[in-house]
């Protein structure tokens, strides 16, 4: 029970009030220490894969949670567009399974970043039989628990595959885009985490995606979005 209820909040970018909500309607896995609310890195891990997977109707990031949204200053803010500048972009990445395609990308991948492929492909696919990182909409996340870059930064890859391939998400959709996900901290692992499942949750990113755009065309994109999320953020900070 590593997560506080204020820690969750900065975390998913919602206000104390919109985790309170979903503690009091059972949405949200939590326990109860000394009268204080607590959490569990991991299973908050899996609550935001699996209400984006299409488990429950409920997801965090649908607009009429949004109520508290409060995009955090210094490691927090603009940390997607970081990491994906630390990370880049790869494109027509060949494969017609899950497997293939991220032992394929993590030859190039692993190579850039000066780590080992074969530990972290196993890693990856062994995260991946216990509960596929498919967030819907034909986006895929994949990370491992077991590693953390020993580094001061995230870095975030973003993979289009040469054909979308079969992930087992659960609304059905083949995945077209993959956000392999490398970060320093378990803290800043779940934020980018969230930071990725909102992201995907609207269609007129998901349209964007599917354009495989260029790295520096990406990271245009992603600092526009950011930039908004923080104003809309601010904006509805002030209601609650």
């Amino acid at each position: 029970m590593d997560l506080r209820l204020k820690d969750v909040a900065e975390l998913l970018n919602v206000s104390e009030a919109t985790v309170r909500r979903w503690i009091s309607d059972g949405k949200i896995p939590y326990y109860r220490l000394s009268h204080q609310y607590r959490f569990s890195r991991s299973e908050i891990e899996n609550w935001v894969l699996s209400c984006k997977q299409g488990k429950e109707e409920f997801s965090p990031f649908n607009q009429e949670e949004a109520d508290g949204v409060k995009e955090r200053l210094g490691t927090h803010q603009f940390g997607l567009y970081r990491a994906v500048h630390k990370g880049g972009v790869y494109a027509n990445i060949p494969g017609t399974t899950k497997e293939e395609v991220i032992r394929n990308a993590m030859q190039e991948i692993a190579r850039d970043l000066h780590l080992d492929a074969e530990v972290i492909t196993e890693l990856l696919l062994d995260r991946e039989k216990l509960m596929p990182t498919a967030l819907s909409n034909g986006v895929g996340v994949p990370h491992t628990r077991d590693f953390l870059l020993q580094e001061s930064f995230d870095v975030v890859v973003v993979v289009f595959p040469s054909v979308p391939i079969e992930y087992g998400a659960l609304d059905g959709q083949p995945v077209h885009t993959l956000f392999f996900l490398f970060a320093c901290d378990d803290k800043r692992h779940l934020h980018l985490l969230a930071k990725l499942a909102h992201l995907s949750s609207r269609p007129e990113n998901l349209s964007y995606l599917r354009t495989h755009p260029t790295k520096q065309e990406l990271l245009d994109y992603l600092k526009n979005w950011e930039t908004g999320v923080k104003m809309k953020g601010s904006r509805e900070a002030a209601l609650v």
